[in-house]
């Protein structure tokens, strides 16, 4: 008995042992990669937004420039998300937000969305998604310019109505047999724009208080 109790206390202090050697690895694997992951994010968003904003169109940091933007259904996200401002000689050139779509065919789709003062589209970029290959996947601007029709496009010009697929009796083109995907995006980019002008002055005024990390 005195033996089988050793020989459980053993294994215990193994597993223990075993445990904190884990722990103490993941621990310093996630310290010595975390800033290297943080970058490689910020290079893959800075070449999304250099699509819809040309750097020439700015002439600050825009990636340090930031407002931190609280989880709003409008904008379908569950926490807090950050707002890139951009600025031509002090005068606000566009802000970058950030969206899901939540009702992807396979889940929820990720935009990033740019709007200048006037409440006109800037661009529109997919972060990420998982929709169907060959069906979904044309919204990714690497395989087909369909997300570029959102370009210039606002709400004064067009009625809430009209940012439907043409299926719908809406403006918008969409691939034959593959609906889900378009009207996902179309009503998530309507939405930003829905939130935009109800915190237009949130997002430019001048005194706000930067994000962590933004220049003062």
């Amino acid at each position: 008995m005195k033996r089988i109790a050793r020989s459980t206390l053993q294994t215990a202090v193994n597993l223990v042992f075993f445990a904190i050697i884990g722990t103490t690895i993941l621990s310093a694997t996630y310290h010595l990669t975390h800033d290297t992951i943080i970058a490689t994010v910020e290079k893959a968003k800075l070449k999304l937004v250099s699509q819809l904003l040309p750097p020439a169109s700015y002439d600050n940091d825009i990636m340090q420039d930031i407002r931190s933007v609280a989880a709003d259904e409008l904008l379908g996200t569950d926490e807090v998300t950050q707002a890139h401002i951009a600025l031509r000689n002090g005068e606000p050139v566009a802000v970058v937000l950030e969206a899901i779509a939540p009702d992807g065919y396979s889940g929820s789709i990720s935009l990033i969305i740019a709007i200048r003062p006037d409440g006109s589209l800037g661009g529109v970029r997919v972060v990420s998604h998982n929709e169907t290959p060959g069906l979904g996947d044309y919204i990714d601007i690497a395989k087909h310019d369909w997300i570029k029709t959102f370009d210039g496009r606002s709400r004064s010009l067009f009625k809430d109505e009209m940012w439907k697929v043409r299926k719908d009796g809406g403006m918008f083109e969409h691939m034959a047999g593959a609906t889900v995907t378009p009207r996902a995006v179309i009503k998530a980019v309507n939405r930003a724009l829905q939130y935009f002008d109800a915190h237009r002055d949130e997002l430019f005024v001048a005194d706000a208080t930067p994000a962590k990390g933004a220049k003062k």
